[in-house]
C-alpha cells in the first residue's frame, strides 16, 4: 500500500459510481479510506436531499466487503470562512487516525485522492501536506444531473431518466433511491420543490443577462434570543429562517429590511428604537447561497441587550414567527434555510 490512510471529500449527493471508482481506486492504494461527507447538518432540499446517516448507508452499501477499512465522518459547511473548513477537515482527519484501534506507531503515510474536472475541485490543492492522488478515469452522469431525473422520475415520458438514474448508481444506492421515490413523504415536497426552482428560473430566460437578486435579512437579537420566521411556501417551505425578503426599487436596503422585518413578524418595535439598536451589517454573497440563483443579501443585526421579549407573529409569506433562544438556534442547521445558520454564525461570533 503507497499509503495509510486516503481522505475522500464530497457531498455524495447520491454516491454514484463516479465516486465508487474514486473509492476503490483508493481501498486499492492505502490501508484505510476517510470519507467525510460535506454539507452536514443541512436541511433536504433539491440540492441536498439526504442526511449524511442516509448517504453513510449508500457508502457502506456498495462497499460491504470493505466497511472495516472506511472510517466516515460528517464534515459541515462553512460558507464564509474557508480557513474554519480546512481546519475542520485537517482536525477530523486527525480524529480518525487517533482513533483507530489498526493504527501503527509512527507517523501516518496520508493522502488526498479525488477527481480535479473543474473550478469546484479547488480545495483539492488546499493541503499541500497531503500528497494528491488525481484520479482521471471516473467517466458518470453528475449527481446534480442524476438529482434532477429522480425529481422528474414520475413525470410522464420519464422512463429514460430512470434508466439512466440506474446505469450510473451502484445497485444498492439505486434501491434506495427507488425505495426514496415511491415511499417518502419527503421525496414529494422535494418534487414540488424542484418544480418552483424550474419554473422560477424558467420566467428569467429571456433576461438579456442572467439576473442577480437583491434580498434583505434581519438578525434581531433580544435578551439571549433571536428572531425567526417559518416559512410557509416554496423554496424551503417549512424551514426556519431570518425576516427577510427582495428589496422594493424604491427603498434602500435598510428600509427593505425593517420592512421586511415587521411585515413577516409584526415586530411593534417603533422603527427609530429599531434604527438606534442597528449594532452591524455585512453582505453574504455566496454564490450557491440560493437555488433560485445569484442572490446577494444584506443582512443586518439589531441588538436589545436585555428587557422582555416583545410579542411577534406570523405574517406576509411567514407562516409562523418565533423567538428561539441563541444557543438552539445555531443548533437547527437541519432546519434553517439557505446559508442563514452561517449567517447567524457570522453576527454571533462563532463563524
Amino acid at each position: 500500500m503507497d499509503f495509510d490512510y486516503l481522505v475522500f471529500i464530497g457531498r455524495f449527493e447520491p454516491f454514484h459510481n463516479g465516486h465508487a471508482a474514486v473509492a476503490r481506486h483508493a481501498l486499492a492504494k492505502a490501508t484505510k479510506l476517510i470519507v467525510l461527507i460535506g454539507s452536514a447538518d443541512m436541511p433536504r432540499t433539491i440540492k441536498n436531499p439526504w442526511s449524511v446517516a442516509e448517504r453513510t448507508v449508500m457508502i457502506q452499501s456498495v462497499f460491504a466487503d470493505h466497511n472495516a477499512r472506511l472510517i466516515i465522518k460528517p464534515l459541515r459547511d462553512h460558507l464564509y470562512n474557508e480557513t474554519q473548513w480546512i481546519t475542520n477537515v485537517q482536525r477530523l482527519v486527525a480524529e480518525a487516525v487517533a482513533e483507530d484501534p489498526d493504527r501503527t506507531s509512527g507517523t501516518p503515510r496520508i493522502g488526498l485522492i479525488g477527481k480535479d474536472k473543474d473550478g469546484s475541485s479547488y480545495y483539492l490543492r488546499e493541503f499541500p501536506q497531503w500528497a494528491l492522488v488525481d484520479v482521471k478515469h471516473t467517466e458518470s452522469l453528475s449527481a446534480s444531473e442524476l438529482r434532477r431525473y429522480l425529481f422528474e422520475a414520475n413525470q410522464v415520458n420519464s422512463h429514460g431518466g430512470l434508466m439512466l438514474i440506474r446505469a450510473n448508481l451502484p445497485s444498492p444506492v439505486y434501491e434506495m433511491l427507488d425505495a426514496f421515490r415511491r415511499s417518502s413523504p419527503a421525496f414529494q415536497q422535494l418534487v414540488a420543490e424542484h418544480q418552483f426552482i424550474e419554473n422560477y428560473r424558467a420566467a428569467w430566460d429571456q433576461a438579456p443577462y442572467p439576473p442577480t437578486f437583491v434580498t434583505t435579512d434581519a438578525v434581531v437579537v433580544h435578551s439571549g434570543h433571536v428572531l425567526l420566521v417559518r416559512r410557509r411556501a416554496e423554496p424551503g417551505k417549512g424551514l426556519w429562517a431570518l425576516p427577510g425578503g427582495f428589496v422594493h426599487t424604491d427603498e434602500t436596503l435598510l428600509g427593505g429590511c425593517l420592512r421586511e422585518l415587521r411585515e413577516e413578524t409584526r415586530l411593534r418595535v417603533p422603527v427609530p428604537v429599531l434604527k438606534g439598536s442597528l449594532k452591524n451589517s455585512q453582505v453574504f454573497d455566496h454564490p450557491d447561497r440560493s437555488l433560485r440563483g445569484r442572490t446577494i443579501t444584506h443582512a443586518f443585526h439589531f441588538d436589545f441587550p436585555a428587557g422582555e421579549l416583545p410579542t411577534v407573529r406570523g405574517g406576509d409569506d411567514a407562516e409562523k414567527a418565533r423567538w428561539i433562544s441563541i444557543s438552539e438556534a445555531l443548533d437547527m442547521g437541519n432546519q434553517l434555510f439557505e446559508d442563514h445558520l452561517h449567517i447567524l454564525e457570522f453576527f454571533l461570533g462563532h463563524g
